[in-house]
């Protein structure tokens, strides 16, 4: 308990308070937590009004606040603030975001292309997070405890890339923004971690970003349960996250808040880009409902302000107040005006494209910009992004600090969290995994997969995960490892997801990306990865490390019916570029699939399990193998050729061995051949694929049970796919199996037939 209270404990004010200018400076003399009210129209909870100003002020050089004095008499000649130093930041600040909001749209216009006007309406909330909330180091992007931001909007990229080039990251320059959706460009349409360094998660598809972001708080919530001391708290570190309309729109979205509440997630903030606009128009085309009443149903702490272009201080209040939460995640809905300052402003038509010159010219009068041309940064702006930034550095070299003496006094605790920022991948773990004998009994091939999980829980302390509602029949499950719930065990590494599919995908990329070593699961039926498709989708876009693990693999399943017996499946998945698609044969080659995905932790894999039962260890196979992606089981053809070729995956592939046996007493020469997965296979050099399948044997016949899309092209023009192009049936499995043609004698049949040609 003594950890659980150490992470309940409120963390430090937002923004230190120093005193350059202490002489008008009373406010920055003492924090106070920001006081909260409930507010019963809404029944959402608004901040009291003068709140405590908690951010990092100017500098302590003098000539530095003389140097802004011009700009700001040129920007705000009306207004009075030299004697004022509260006065002053916030002129400062609205500059700053003035400077944000041209490079925006001299992005969009360079580029003749791009989504400003989510950018524009939001560029307050995107300043004020990288200039005053958020905890990173520019010039070290992956320090561990760095605050974690994700954009689910991820349209509004270029409000982040902007950010990301002020305040000091060098993945961003001015020629990168110059850029913007170029070809090989660091500034793609849509936010890539993969391309630019500072943006954590790949986001595009609404609302999948809300699920990472999830993940990642989850992860930290985690880590710090079984990490912190009371004396050292090494795990200390935020989520913040920007969605949009659209987001709130998506299931996904639902599913994961839903969970973020459930799990007590109180270091993850969600800001709502309330703009009430999306790309057909108005929201109210389609959506009616309170947003922010349906995340405070979930158990959401819910916040609204109103007015964050004209008063950054009411956004700064929220911010305060969900750092002051313990219980719940913060959802902040922020009024805004999309395409803020253009003739677009408003309306559904700036979403995205250009802005016409006389409208551009337009808002540099508004901003007295008029005699800058594009892309012109004032130079006292890169020095105001760098207080956060110098603040950040600071903040990693105690941290460093803290996990030495960490080191000294818990070395245990020190040697697995060390392993983990590692990767998490210990030294000899392959060892741990099952081997089995041929007179072992009989098993699914998810029996063997669980068996597999839990030898790797002993020996990987990342590993962690769960199913949909389904442990007891995926069996991925960890047992003795506790689930993660709060605050009973947020050290448990056993994800209770419940029926969300979607959210549990979103999520393990989150927890994969992360960076603290966790290498996630996520397991359900086959046919319900139709479900998860974009998440594991973007799971090989991100180079995220997810295991999926696929139960229920085939029309096997029997009596559940064509609702439950995938088909297209595999053949889709297959499909997405990057992802492993394991279908072991047994348990050999299960252990083998693990083997390939606990190694690959920048790309994402996934196993099809069966449920009906097959040998423990089916003569031939192999676990190393299964590195090659296809490999012979079987051949009795000596110093020449075969005449035929069975290739096989999963439950099938003893179906190919025994029409073997069979061929091969006619006097046949049969090879069999395993394809657990098609991508490896594929990998390998063009003599080890000629090997294995002889180009010059042209008679071969595959064997799985679900669609033929794709095994031409290894059978070729004149190979047999046996396959199915239905939906299945209902009845009991092997019943299904034989209608469909899922047996030794059809495959025999089929062999005969081609041998006869």
């Amino acid at each position: 308990m003594a950890v659980y209270t150490l992470l309940l404990r409120p963390n430090p004010p937002l923004l230190e308070a120093k005193l350059p200018f202490p002489q008008n400076n009373k406010r920055l003399i003492a924090f106070r937590l920001v006081q909260c009210r409930s507010n019963p129209k809404t029944h959402t909870f608004t901040p009291t009004s003068k709140s405590p100003v908690l951010k990092n002020t100017l500098s302590k050089d003098q000539d530095y606040k003389i140097s802004w004095v011009e700009e700001l008499k040129r920007a705000y000649p009306s207004h009075e603030w030299e004697e004022d130093d509260e006065k002053f930041q916030e002129m400062v600040d609205r500059r700053c975001v003035d400077n944000v909001r041209m490079l925006i749209v001299d992005s969009v216009q360079h580029a003749k292309a791009g989504h400003g006007g989510m950018a524009l309406g939001l560029a307050e909330v995107g300043y004020f997070l990288y200039r005053h909330v958020m905890r990173f180091n520019p010039q070290s992007p992956k320090w561990f405890n760095r605050d974690r931001f994700v954009l689910s909007a991820g349209h509004g990229g270029l409000l982040q890339y902007v950010c990301l080039h002020l305040a000091g990251f060098q993945s961003v320059q001015i020629d990168d923004l110059k850029s913007l959706c170029k070809l090989g460009s660091r500034t793609p349409g849509h936010p890539e971690n993969v391309i630019t360094e500072g943006i954590e998660v790949t986001t595009g598809p609404l609302g999948q970003g809300v699920a990472n972001a999830v993940g990642l708080a989850l992860a930290e919530v985690h880590l710090a349960s079984r990490f912190n001391k009371p004396d050292i708290p090494i795990v200390d570190h935020r989520t913040y996250c920007i969605m949009g309309d659209g987001c709130s729109m998506e299931g996904v979205t639902n599913e994961a808040a839903s969970l973020a509440a459930h799990w007590k997630l109180n270091k993850l903030t969600v800001v709502y880009d309330d703009n009430h606009n999306t790309i057909d128009g108005s929201t109210d085309l389609a959506v009616s409902e309170d947003i922010s009443a349906r995340f405070e149903a979930l158990g959401w702490n819910t916040i609204a302000v109103d007015n964050t272009q004209g008063d950054m201080e009411a956004l700064e209040n929220a911010l305060n107040c969900a750092h002051s939460e313990t219980q719940k995640p913060t959802f902040i809905r922020v009024k805004t005006r999309i395409g803020k300052l253009s003739k677009k402003e408003g309306t559904s038509k700036a979403h995205h494209g250009t802005f016409e010159e006389d409208d551009v010219k337009q808002m540099k009068q508004k901003l007295r910009w008029d005699d800058r041309g594009p892309f012109h940064v004032i130079p006292m702006v890169y020095r105001e992004m760098k207080l956060q930034a110098e603040k950040g550095e600071t903040l990693e070299q105690e941290w460093h600090s803290k996990l030495y003496s960490y080191q000294h006094k818990y070395p245990e605790e020190a040697k697995e969290f060390k392993a983990l920022l590692n990767g998490g991948i210990v030294p000899g773990w392959e060892s741990s995994l099952p081997r089995w004998l041929m007179s072992d009994p009989v098993e699914a091939t998810r029996g063997y997969s669980g068996k597999c999980l839990n030898h790797l829980a002993k020996v990987l302390p990342g590993l962690i995960g769960g199913s949909a509602d389904l442990a007891s029949s995926n069996q991925a499950y960890l047992h003795g490892y506790g689930d993660f719930q709060q605050p009973d065990s947020p050290w448990g590494r056993n994800i209770r997801y419940g029926v969300r599919e979607h959210a549990m995908a979103g999520i393990s990329n989150g927890i994969a990306l992360h960076g603290g070593g966790l290498i996630p699961f996520a397991a359900t039926f086959l046919v319900f990865s139709d479900y998860m498709k974009n998440s594991i989708r973007l799971s090989a876009l991100s180079h995220a490390g997810v295991i999926y693990i696929m139960t229920h693999d085939s029309i096997g399943l029997g009596e559940d019916g064509p609702t439950h017996q995938p088909v297209e499946h595999l053949a889709g998945l297959r499909a997405i570029p990057g992802l492993l698609v394991f279908r072991p044969a047994d348990g050999n080659e299960a252990a083998g699939a693990y083997k390939v995905c606990i190694a690959n932790r920048d790309t994402p894999s996934l196993i099809a399990l069966s449920r009906q039962k097959v040998a423990a260890n089916m003569e031939g196979t192999s676990a190393d193998g299964v590195e090659k992606g296809g490999y012979i089981i079987s051949d009795n053809s000596g110093e020449e050729l075969p005449e035929i070729i069975l290739i096989g995956t999963g439950s099938e592939l003893c179906l190919c061995e025994e029409s073997a046996e069979v061929l091969r007493k006619e006097g046949r020469r049969v090879r069999v051949v395993s394809l657990v997965c098609w991508r490896l296979f594929d990998r390998q050099p063009r003599e080890y694929k000629e090997a294995v399948l002889p180009s010059t044997v042209r008679k071969r016949v595959s064997v799985e049970a679900g669609s033929p899309l794709g095994w031409r092209e290894f059978v070729g023009d004149e190979g047999v796919v046996i396959g199915i192009d239905e939906f299945g049936a209902s009845g009991p499995d092997t019943h299904v199996f034989n209608k469909y043609g899922f047996t030794e004698d059809n495959v025999s049949k089929t062999a005969r037939s081609l041998l006869s040609k």
